[in-house]
C-alpha cells in the first residue's frame, strides 16, 4: 500500500476534525452550549450526527464480521434500524423528547427521566450506570477501530489503541456536543462515500450482484458443513429456528441491538439538540437513507466475503481471518480492494469510530460531571464544563482498559465487538425504555414505578450475563465457582438477557404504576406544556 497516500489523507482528514472541533470548541460559551449545542443546531448536521454517532465501526466491523458468519439473516437488523432507530426514534419519541427536556430543562438522558419522574435517584442510578456500563460499548469500538488500524499499517495492536484513543480524545474533550456534531457530520458524509463505493466494488470484483448472490447461495453446502451443528443452513437462509445461530443472531443480534437502539443515552440527546420538533421530521429521510446505507452495505459484503475467500485461497471467511469474526472485515478490505481505497476506507473507518467514540465520551463525561456531581450530590462547581472534561478523561480511561483486556477475555472466541455492543445495547433497553415510553406518553407515570423498571432491568440483565448465557457465563467463571457449571439452565445458554430483562422490566414498571401514585401534578403540567404540537 501506498503509505505516502495514506499519511497524505489521514493528515488531510485530521485538520478538517482539528478546524471543527475547534470551531466547536470557540463557540462553546456555557453548559447548555457544551452539553446540547445551544438547542440549535441545524436538522441536516443532527441527522448526520445521529446516523455517524449509530454507526460505527461495531457496525461495520463487528457485525460485518458477523454477517461472514450468520449470513444475510442479520439483515433483519438493518430493517430494525431503520424502523425503530430512525422512524418510530424520530416520530413517536424524538419531537416528545424534544419539547419535554426543553421544558424542564434536561440536558441528558439521565436528567429527563430524573426530573419528568421527580427523582434525583433515577438521574443518578442512571448517570451512573452509563458511566460504569458504557465503556464496554466503546471499547468494542475502539477494538474495531484499532484491529483495521493494526491490520492495514501491520503495526502492534497496543501502539494502534494509543494513536487511536489519543486522537479522538483531544477534539472531542475539547469541543463539547458543538465540536461532536460538527465533525459528525463531516465523518458521516466520507463514512456514505466509502461504503456506497465498498459495496459496487465487491459486486465489480465477484461479477456483479446476481452472479455473487448465487455464488453465496450455492455455497450452503460449506456452511452446513462447517456450522451446522449450530443451526446454519447457508448464508442466504436463516439459520434452523431455536438452534444455537437462531437465537445468537435473533437475540443477540436483530433483537439487543434493533430495539436497544431507542434507548441509547447518546442518541436520544441528539432530539434536544435542534429548534423545533418539525425539524426532526426533515432529518427523518436523511437518516433512513444514512443507516439503509451503512448497516446494508456492512451486512452485505460481510457475508459475500465468503465468496471471494473462497474463490482467492479456497476458504470460508471465517477460516481465512483466523477464526476472528472481528478480523474478517479488515482482512477484506486489505486483500479485495485496489490501494488507493485502503487509504480512504481507512479514513472512512477512522470517521466511522471516531464519530460514534466522541459521542459516547461526551455521554460518559456528562453523566458523572452533570447527573452524579451537580444534580445527584447537589455539589455546584465553579467551572461546570471542567468538571465535564475531567470526567470525560475518565471515561475514555476506562474505555481504553477495556478494549485493551476485551480481546484477551473472549481470547479464542468470536463477534468481541458485536456481543460487548449488544450487551450495552441490552441493558439500555431492559433498564430506561419502559420508563422512558412511560414518560412521554403517560401523565399517570409515578416515580416508583420508574425506578422500579430501571432496578429490574439492571438487576435481570446482570443476574442472565452471569449465570445464564453462557458466552459470558463461561468465561466470567462466577456460576462455575459457585454452582459447578458454566450456566445455570444449558436449554436457554443461547438466549440473549434483552428476551427476559425487558419483558419484565417492563412488566414492573406497568404493575408498579397501577398501585402507586403518579408524580406531582406541577411536575407532569411543566412536563407536558405544549408537548402535543411538540
Amino acid at each position: 500500500m501506498n503509505m505516502f497516500l495514506l499519511s497524505l489523507v489521514i493528515i488531510l482528514y485530521l485538520i478538517i476534525t482539528g478546524i471543527l472541533g475547534f470551531i466547536g470548541f470557540k463557540s462553546t460559551k456555557n453548559s447548555t452550549d457544551y452539553l446540547l449545542a445551544g438547542r440549535k443546531m441545524h436538522p441536516l448536521i443532527m441527522a448526520l450526527s445521529y446516523g455517524a454517532t449509530f454507526i460505527s465501526t461495531s457496525a461495520i466491523i463487528g457485525f460485518g464480521g458477523a454477517a461472514a458468519v450468520y449470513g444475510m439473516g442479520i439483515i433483519w437488523l438493518t430493517f430494525l434500524n431503520i424502523f425503530a432507530g430512525i422512524f418510530l426514534a424520530f416520530v413517536l419519541f424524538g419531537r416528545k423528547t424534544r419539547k419535554m427536556g426543553h421544558n424542564l430543562d434536561a440536558h441528558t438522558f439521565p436528567e429527563l427521566l430524573g426530573k419528568r419522574y421527580d427523582s434525583r435517584f433515577l438521574q443518578t442510578a442512571g448517570g451512573s450506570l452509563i458511566f460504569l456500563a458504557m465503556p464496554l460499548y466503546a471499547g468494542s469500538v475502539i477494538i474495531g477501530g484499532v484491529q483495521f488500524v493494526s491490520q492495514t499499517l501491520k503495526i502492534n495492536y497496543e501502539v494502534a489503541l494509543l494513536f487511536f484513543v489519543a486522537v479522538v480524545a483531544l477534539y472531542v474533550v475539547m469541543g463539547g456536543m458543538r465540536g461532536v456534531m460538527y465533525t459528525d457530520a463531516f465523518q458521516g458524509t466520507l463514512m456514505f462515500l466509502g461504503m456506497v463505493f465498498l459495496l459496487g466494488y465487491t459486486y465489480y470484483i465477484l461479477g456483479g450482484p446476481a452472479k455473487a448472490h448465487q455464488s453465496l447461495t450455492d455455497m450452503a453446502p460449506i456452511a452446513k458443513e462447517v456450522f451446522g451443528a449450530n443451526g446454519h443452513q447457508g448464508w442466504t437462509a436463516m439459520p434452523k429456528a431455536f438452534s444455537p445461530y437462531w437465537w445468537q443472531l435473533v437475540s443477540t443480534i436483530v433483537l439487543g441491538v434493533g430495539i436497544g437502539v431507542l434507548a441509547q443515552p447518546q442518541l436520544t440527546v441528539r432530539f434536544m439538540t435542534v429548534r423545533s420538533g418539525h425539524e426532526l421530521n426533515r432529518a427523518v429521510l436523511v437518516g433512513g437513507i444514512f443507516i439503509a446505507a451503512m448497516t446494508g452495505v456492512a451486512f452485505t459484503v460481510g457475508a459475500l466475503s465468503n465468496v471471494f475467500f473462497m474463490e482467492n485461497g479456497g476458504q470460508i471467511a471465517l477460516i481465512a481471518g483466523g477464526k476472528k469474526t472481528d478480523s474478517i472485515i479488515p482482512l477484506f478490505i486489505d486483500k479485495a480492494l485496489p490501494g488507493w481505497f485502503i487509504a480512504f476506507f481507512f479514513v472512512t473507518l477512522l470517521a466511522a469510530a471516531m464519530s460514534t467514540l466522541s459521542s459516547q465520551f461526551h455521554s460518559m463525561g456528562t453523566a458523572i460531571g452533570r447527573d452524579v456531581i451537580e444534580q445527584g450530590l447537589k455539589i455546584k462547581p465553579k467551572n461546570a464544563v471542567a468538571v465535564n472534561r475531567i470526567a470525560m478523561g475518565t471515561g475514555i480511561l476506562l474505555s481504553t482498559v477495556i478494549a485493551y483486556a476485551l480481546p484477551k477475555f473472549y481470547a479464542g472466541g468470536t463477534a468481541i465487538i458485536a456481543t460487548g455492543t449488544a450487551i450495552f445495547f441490552g441493558l439500555c433497553a431492559a433498564s430506561f425504555l419502559p420508563a422512558y415510553v412511560g414518560a412521554l406518553y403517560l401523565k399517570r407515570a409515578s416515580r416508583e414505578a420508574a425506578v422500579a423498571c430501571f432496578m429490574t432491568g439492571v438487576g435481570v440483565t446482570l443476574f442472565w450475563l452471569f449465570f445464564v448465557h453462557a458466552k459470558e457465563s463461561a468465561p466470567l467463571g462466577l456460576c462455575k465457582a459457585l454452582f459447578g457449571k458454566p450456566t445455570l439452565f444449558p436449554s436457554l445458554a443461547n438466549v440473549d438477557p434483552i428476551v427476559v430483562s425487558l419483558p419484565l422490566s417492563t412488566l414492573v414498571y406497568s404493575v408498579t404504576n397501577l398501585f402507586t401514585a403518579p408524580v406531582r401534578a406541577e411536575v407532569v403540567e411543566k412536563a407536558f406544556r405544549g408537548t402535543k404540537n411538540a
